[in-house]
């Protein structure tokens, strides 16, 4: 009888393109979450969860990666059907939208948040899965929904901890880049290619600046490795028209709108465009909302191709450090606008709306980056254990612990050696260990161990200076509930 070949063991290594997440990074993701959803809740938006999978059918061709069409996404074909995991939220949001419509209030105004996921080559900080907090307005054709999204979002970065002046919310609209196209000759429906080369040339301008994008917009460009990227092919004077559009924000806000004007000259479309800018910005200044918060930027594009109106972005202004040392402002956190025709591809009526997206990691990062996170959550009290036939004893310790509201673990590994029990309590990042052995349970008395304290004097003083330190003390079995409770405020 032929031997029985041993299975491999599987390897443990996370798959490309996706990370783990543990303890304090899960927990401030959750606390962020929660002050968004404070913020957007309290904006009178309502939460929703929809299904992770989508038929590709309802995903549409509104892809991420517009050079891949429908190979943006994790599919797989079941019964006939092609399922695919969501990319975004605002494709479930239409479905939801157009499957509901005759139970939903109208407008309606949704939150949602959760992972996405997007078979994209991945990269330094470029995840295949990753979590995005949506909010929109389904419904609605004035302005004000769109000045709402803005005026939220500001709002959202503040709340949980971009100070005024480190961001800044930029408005633009669709409408008047359009404009644009006409004005050049690029209007016409024949011509979505170069439009498409256009966009993604504008959406370049922070990193290629104005040569590169101007490289872009006639014949192409080459970069550094020698790719050479086909460009729209555009002659100079509509190249020239293009980046006047690119580079048309002023001082002011007014300023800024007349020279948009200015550049979509007879086109029913731009105008159109700049008239609702104009009422954005009149809606936001009511409100209280300046240009040190929110400003009309027509350099704002958004690559998505489903964008019929206005569109916005919120960019930190501040600068970090990147892998080379090297100072660069942070970037943008979150971006949306207004999409009127997706909810009529399940219709085939026209229903407006318009909603925002939060990178929910980059803003984490951003928190972090800001020192937003530099005291490490602390871990839970470690009642260690002593003597394994008093582990009801040691038990009820941490549930009188629960009960007061403190974070607090029973030592569940083997208890024979005590350092080892430390060293855990260590790596659990333990504020406070318990420790009550045969000695101290015969007086009724607990030894409370500040391992906070300890480690801080341990780094600062001599042997002989710690060793005086009240860093460990002894106190009554009846008090260790306030003891501990005084130790952690």
């Amino acid at each position: 009888m032929a031997k029985q070949k041993k299975q491999p063991r599987p390897k443990a290594v996370t798959p490309k393109g996706f990370r783990d997440y543990f303890g304090s990074e899960v927990t401030r993701r959750q606390q962020m979450l929660a002050e968004i959803a404070r913020i957007y809740h309290l904006y009178g938006f309502d939460a929703l969860e929809t299904s992770a999978v989508e038929t590709v059918e309802a995903l549409g061709k509104f892809l991420p990666d517009v050079d891949r069409p429908n190979e943006g996404v994790f599919a797989w074909e079941e019964d006939g059907d092609w399922l695919a995991l969501r990319y975004d939220m605002t494709a479930p949001l239409a479905r939801v939208a157009a499957q509901y419509r005759n139970d939903l209030p109208s407008p309606y105004r949704r939150y949602t948040m959760g992972p996405v996921w997007r078979n994209e080559k991945p990269g330094p900080g470029r995840f295949r899965q990753f979590y995005q907090c949506d909010a929109d307005t389904v419904g609605s054709a004035s302005m004000a929904s769109d000045a709402e999204i803005c005026a939220m979002l500001a709002d959202v970065l503040e709340a949980v901890g971009i100070a005024r002046g480190d961001y800044i919310v930029r408005v633009n609209n669709r409408k008047v880049l359009n404009g644009v196209m006409e004005v050049i000759g690029l209007g016409s429906d024949d011509k979505e290619a170069e439009r498409g080369i256009v966009l993604r040339a504008i959406d370049k301008m922070d990193r290629l600046g104005e040569a590169g994008v101007r490289a872009l917009l006639g014949e192409g460009r080459k970069d550094e490795s020698g790719d050479f990227t086909k460009g729209a092919g555009l002659p100079d004077a509509a190249a020239d028209v293009v980046l006047g559009f690119v580079s048309a924000r002023r001082e002011t806000g007014a300023d800024t709108l007349a020279r948009l004007s200015e550049l979509v000259g007879e086109s029913e479309t731009g105008r159109e465009g700049v008239d609702e800018l104009s009422q954005i910005a009149k809606l936001l200044d009511a409100q209280g909302y300046g240009p040190d918060r929110i400003v009309v930027d027509p350099s704002v594009v958004r690559g998505l191709g489903y964008y019929t109106g206005p569109v916005y972005e919120a960019e930190l202004t501040f600068e970090i450090a990147d892998e080379q040392g090297r100072p660069r402002q942070f970037g943008s956190v979150a971006g949306g606008g207004r999409y009127d025709d997706l909810v009529k591809r399940f219709t085939g009526q026209e229903v407006p709306a318009t909603g925002v997206s939060i990178g929910v990691d980059r803003l984490l990062a951003a928190l972090t980056a800001k020192g937003r996170f530099d005291n490490l959550e602390d871990g839970p009290v470690v009642v260690t254990v002593m003597d394994r036939t008093r582990m009801a004893d040691y038990q009820a310790m941490v549930g009188e612990l629960r009960s007061a509201g403190i974070r607090a673990e029973l030592y569940l590994g083997n208890p024979k050696n005590f350092g080892n029990q430390l060293k855990y309590a260590d790596k659990r990042a333990a504020p406070i260990a318990v420790i009550q052995g045969e000695d101290e349970a015969a007086r009724d008395v607990v030894q409370i161990k500040d391992l906070k304290l300890g480690a801080k004097l341990a780094a600062e003083l001599s042997h002989e200076e710690w060793r005086d330190q009240p860093a460990q003390f002894e106190c009554a079995r009846s008090a260790m509930v306030d003891e501990i409770r005084k130790r952690l405020a």
